[in-house]
């Protein structure tokens, strides 16, 4: 089992932690409300979580233009 980390903006694989001794409680999962969980956390049919997160290079963008906030999708 891992945890595969992705930018929701572009899709690029952030990174991953696969170390079988990590839970969820040690990687802040339960300071998210429900709806925050199912935005950004995914589970894959072999064990692996995928996270939702945000790539340092689509927060300088954000950072940058701040009315991409107000769309899912900035990048085309």
């Amino acid at each position: 089992m891992g945890y595969h980390y992705y930018c929701r903006h572009c899709g690029t694989k952030v990174g991953t932690l696969d170390q079988e001794s990590i839970r969820s409680g040690d990687l802040g999962f339960h300071h998210l409300t429900s709806e925050e969980r199912q935005e950004m956390i995914r589970y894959a049919a072999n064990g692996d979580i995928e996270v939702v997160t945000i790539c340092e290079d689509c927060q300088e963008a954000l950072d940058r233009n701040p009315a991409f906030h107000q769309v899912d999708k900035f990048i085309q």
